[in-house]
């Protein structure tokens, strides 16, 4: 059978398992359930992350510089001199025209940098919707484009098997129930929940998240980015209606309550998360939350780092701070190596092409996985955590190790437990000799690093 048919029996078989459950408010998926919903996503382990709209067209981040405006347009700031009057934003959607898109590309793309599922921002929190939503008149068939591009990313990826999910924002700022949209939005950005409005709102994400989940195909994840004071949207309610429309459908914690994975955002966490910590965000104090060590199964918290290539998520011409590939191929590691997801960004330029710079970095990552993927996918975290000159990545009896810091004409290895059994490089298959004592395990290493970017070293234990 192939991977395809596999990964697509799991999801259904989990769907019509979980729709044959009464759904009550705050519904718990048993054990059983929860392994056969989250097997695909714990097998991916790398994804795209897609963020795209109108905005692109300024090369201005998506919805920021009209929330806080006093962070954009201030001369000498690189990227973000380049600010944009809310009036000016607004109108954005009146030039957008992408008339190169072709989903297929951005697939071809994510297959060629070796990631196994997408994320599609669908609506972020300036309330335009890249797909064709019959409740507002903001919306990209209101655009010179005039077609759905969420329908058309969503028809090409269920034809070419590419898992996808959507991200969806709770903030509006289009949305009169949101908020006073009399206001800039700089003034009422965080919602104001107090005003009898608020109601409609909820019922106006209600009928949104129901499209996107009943005209789309498989979603595989809803992608919340609840900003602040997240219990303001009821976020139950939600959880309780997609799990109604779409039974298999991972969300994410950014909704006000716990769902199926945390989400670090552009750092990783120096420790394995585990399920008695919630964390979202970017603030990298919460790293010392996690425990020490290494946790049990049942208490490993599913979770998934977001990261661009340069400083900013949507398209901007004016930010070249591109992480190299080396960077971005040890980034996967750390995440694989805590048991992560790594679900990195591209924003597409305004006639829909990725720019050339991701697209070489991200084939560099598609170079190094064509040889070293086992190492990353089907994967969790490691038997040893914290050193410097390595990670780890295990799978049943094989442990991975992806060594940084190369060392000749030995490797010592501290920390693994079970007897080794075989050594090789991965990415060739060539066996090294090694011996094992109570001291840890001593790998004779070729002289030079065979991979500069990271070379993994493949053990079989008993």
């Amino acid at each position: 059978m192939s991977a395809y048919f596999l990964d697509r029996r799991l999801f259904l078989r989990a769907s019509l398992a979980a729709a044959s459950v009464s759904f009550l408010p705050g519904f718990v998926f048993g054990e059983q359930l929860e392994a056969e919903r989250t097997e695909w996503y714990r097998a991916a382990k790398f994804g795209m992350f897609i963020h795209w709209g109108p905005y692109s067209l300024a090369s201005v981040e998506a919805s920021w510089p009209i929330m806080r405006p006093d962070n954009w347009g201030t001369p000498g700031a690189d990227y973000r001199a380049h600010g944009i009057s809310e009036t000016d934003y607004r109108a954005l959607p009146k030039r957008f025209n992408p008339t190169k898109w072709d989903p297929n590309l951005l697939i071809d793309l994510a297959r060629t940098a070796g990631q196994k599922y997408m994320v599609f921002t669908t609506k972020h929190h300036d309330g335009f919707c890249m797909f064709d939503s019959s409740y507002t008149d903001y919306k990209i068939t209101n655009t010179p484009y005039g077609k759905d591009i969420v329908k058309q990313l969503a028809d090409a990826c269920a034809l070419r098997s590419m898992p996808l999910g959507f991200y969806y924002s709770p903030p509006d700022l289009n949305h009169p129930g949101f908020r006073d949209t009399s206001r800039l939005s700089r003034d009422t950005w965080n919602g104001q929940p107090e005003r009898p409005e608020w109601s409609s709102y909820l019922d106006y994400m209600s009928l949104q998240l129901t499209e996107l989940l009943t005209r789309y195909g498989d979603v595989r994840v809803i992608w919340f980015d609840g900003l602040h004071h997240q219990e303001k949207y009821n976020g139950q309610r939600f959880l309780d209606l997609i799990h109604k429309l779409q039974p298999a459908t991972l969300v994410n914690d950014r909704i006000g309550v716990a769902a199926d994975f945390v989400t670090p955002e552009q750092f990783i966490p120096k420790e394995i998360p585990t399920k008695d910590v919630r964390m979202r965000g970017s603030d990298a104090s919460v790293q010392k939350e996690f425990r020490q060590g290494i946790p049990s199964a049942a208490d490993f918290q599913l979770w998934e780092t977001c990261m661009t290539i340069n400083n900013t998520w949507a398209y901007n011409s004016y930010d070249h701070n591109y992480k190299s590939a080396q960077d971005l191929i040890r980034s996967l590691i750390e995440v694989a190596s805590r048991g992560g997801n790594f679900l990195l960004n591209v924003g597409p330029q305004p006639d829909g092409i990725v720019q050339p710079e991701f697209q070489e970095r991200l084939k560099a990552i598609g170079e190094w996985m064509t040889a070293n993927g086992d190492s990353i996918y089907g994967t969790t975290f490691g038997p040893i955590q914290g050193e410097r000159a390595y990670r780890t990545t295990a799978r049943g009896s094989d442990v991975f190790l992806h060594v940084f810091e190369w060392s000749s004409p030995s490797l010592t290895i501290t920390g693994i437990e079970p007897r080794v059994l075989s050594a090789r490089l991965l990415a060739n298959g060539r066996s090294l000799p090694f011996k094992q004592t109570e001291h840890g395990l001593q790998i004779d290493a070729p002289q030079e690093a065979p991979d500069k970017n990271a070379t993994v070293i493949a053990l079989r234990t008993l």
